[in-house]
């Protein structure tokens, strides 16, 4: 969620490097930005409320300190202001952290006692304050206080610390927080996300939870939860800072939505044998489960439900899908019968995760559907299938969205061709047709942007906007609601067409847009039924829908016609006008597209 960089070298200004690093993670969204860094031998930390170029405007870019970390400040505990920000100093210890520490009044009140005074309102300042109390208690000895610090702390963090008496070196420990270190000749790195060192190096180890490093500038040293030392990989980082350029467009979402039809490209390549007729990869054999259960947040969750569709479909497996915050909370009803599918981007959507780890308690298999390799979901699953979308930067998703979605058609279409309900050849051989079609539709729907534009001008002034479906279509409905209000602030729901009648159409009023969506051929005209209803109270109806289901008629204002493909495909073509109608409507309205306000792009806290 917040974003950690730090650099230990001798071949540039550390400065330079945390700064480059940070604006590199300005995706994740923050409220605030900080650095310390050593200046003729005495640890300096400046920070500042809002954004990075404010804490530019006061840093002495000059300085050629060896040795700096940086943090930028999603809000959690303590509003969003100087005092409040990162990096937090006590005694001879300054640390940056993202995460929570769940038990910091306890251990603020304790350390009270003892004499320590607290200037901000976080469990950030208290964490600090431990680890002088703990370093001087243990003598000194940086590994003992590192090891009694894990285990007085409850929750979640990844540190980067810098103690005054051992200022050639850098600290970081991590638990239940993303954390890397970064490697180069002379030179090393930690940081929250890969893409913040991705312009100095493509490098890097994975800490795993409960270890903690000592990093200088020619040496990485990881210890275990121990105090003993282990041996860690170092990873390369398929891709470069190139990928994580906005190019041409205008914003990374933008981008993100036109590389679509490349990542689906690259899906088709990496999973699919046209030659044989099989996919390259083992896909897993889901036909042994009596059902299945999703669990996600945000758009992954939304993801799961039309895999949902899918799967019940054409698989004949019941699959449940449980929004991943309440799963940990619940009666759970599964066991080694029930696959437990964790979808996330990051691979470390805290949420997820915990319910991944209570799925492996409860003797279920489980399978992460992931974007980033080697992250804390992709190595707690048994299986992992990858979703090949390449780095996303802008908070609302849309490429690995629609990645994830492809990832759920190849498992629907897996369990349907080896049943005999599909498993004709020429079944199996049009499926792959329409797979490979699949991009260069893609692109005829994002040709039609300047439609989907002058649509967002027409209800970008509305403080309302519903969307209505049925079955597959409702779930498609709930993603682009989500999409429109989280980037343009405005008030949007999702509703299952049939219900309008029972309640919520007394919300249409003459003038409110209503985005209808229609393309399942079976309910198609219930849909249109409904459609019909808020049309009659005054709606202004967009009409989105696929080139063989159109009907004329005065029950609409506007029709968005898409090209019919596969059934298994067909969302993958719809959500692409949902996305481009958001993105407009949030320029227009002057959002802040690619950093929408209080949100971030991975979620790493409860």
């Amino acid at each position: 969620m917040c974003g950690i960089v730090g650099y230990i070298g001798k071949n540039k200004k550390a400065k330079d490097v945390v700064i480059k690093g940070l604006e590199r993670l300005e995706y994740r969204g923050y409220d605030s930005a900080g650095i310390a860094f050593v200046d003729n031998n005495k640890l300096i930390i400046q920070k500042e409320k809002g954004r990075i170029s404010n804490l530019k405007n006061v840093v002495d870019f000059n300085n050629k300190a060896n040795v700096a970390i940086g943090h930028t400040r999603w809000a959690t505990h303590g509003i969003p202001n100087k005092d409040n920000a990162h990096p937090h100093r006590c005694g001879k210890i300054t640390i940056v952290h993202n995460g929570i520490i769940e038990n910091y009044m306890e251990l603020k009140k304790e350390l009270e006692n003892v004499g320590y005074v607290f200037k901000s309102e976080t469990d950030t300042e208290v964490a600090c304050a431990l680890l002088d109390y703990l370093y001087k208690k243990n003598n000194e000895n940086i590994k003992n206080t590192i090891k009694q610090f894990q285990k007085l702390t409850k929750g979640a963090y990844a540190l980067g610390m810098l103690c005054d008496d051992d200022l050639n070196s850098l600290y970081a420990i991590k638990k239940n927080s993303p954390l890397i270190i970064g490697t180069n000749n002379n030179e090393n790195y930690i940081a929250s996300d890969v893409p913040a060192i991705l312009d100095f190096t493509n490098k890097y180890i994975v800490l795993d939870d409960g270890e903690f490093a000592k990093i200088t500038s020619d040496s990485i040293n990881v210890y275990n939860k121990n105090g003993n030392m282990v041996n860690k990989e170092i990873k390369t980082f398929d891709g470069s800072a190139e990928d994580i350029n906005k190019n041409r467009y205008d914003h990374y979402m933008l981008k993100e939505i036109h590389e679509q039809p490349e990542v689906t490209k690259k899906m088709i390549d990496a999973y699919i044998d046209n030659e044989n007729n099989s996919f390259i990869s083992d896909m897993p054999d889901l036909s042994k489960y009596k059902n299945i259960t999703i669990v996600a947040c945000g758009s992954a969750m939304h993801a799961g439900l039309i895999g949902k569709s899918l799967i019940e479909e054409y698989g004949n497996i019941q699959v449940n899908v449980e929004t991943a915050s309440e799963f940990r909370y619940k009666k759970l009803f599964i066991d080694k019968d029930t696959l437990v599918i964790a979808i996330s981007q990051s691979g470390e959507t805290a949420d997820t995760l915990e319910a991944v780890k209570i799925a492996n308690d409860s003797g279920c298999d489980t399978l992460g559907i992931i974007n980033v390799n080697g992250s804390s979901i992709a190595r707690n699953t048994s299986k992992v299938l990858y979703t090949k979308a390449g780095p996303e930067i802008a908070v609302a998703t849309t490429k690995a969205y629609s990645a994830q979605v492809t990832l759920l058609s190849f498992i629907a279409y897996n369990l349907a061709k080896n049943s005999k309900d599909i498993n004709e050849i020429k079944e199996i051989q049009k499926f792959l047709t329409d797979l490979n079609k699949l991009p260069i539709l893609m692109q005829k729907i994002l040709d039609n942007e300047e439609e989907y534009r002058q649509i967002a001008g027409s209800i970008y002034n509305n403080n309302d906007i519903f969307f209505i479906g049925r079955g597959i279509d409702y779930a498609l409905c709930m993603e682009g609601s989500l999409k429109l209000k989280e980037i343009s602030y405005i008030h949007s729901e999702a509703y299952p067409a049939g219900e309008l009648k029972h309640g919520t159409i007394s919300l249409i009023e003459n003038g409110t847009p209503v985005i209808g969506i229609v393309t399942d051929k079976k309910i198609a005209d219930k849909t249109i039924s409904n459609i019909k209803e808020v049309k009659s109270r005054g709606a202004n109806v967009i009409y989105v829908t696929t080139d063989n289901l159109v009907k004329d008629g005065d029950f609409y204002d506007t029709k968005v016609t898409i090209p019919k493909t596969n059934t298994l495909l067909q969302p993958l073509l719809t959500i692409i006008p949902l996305q481009l109608i958001a993105y407009h409507v949030a320029k227009l309205n002057n959002c802040d597209i690619d950093k929408p306000k209080n949100l971030a792009k991975s979620v790493t806290v409860e």
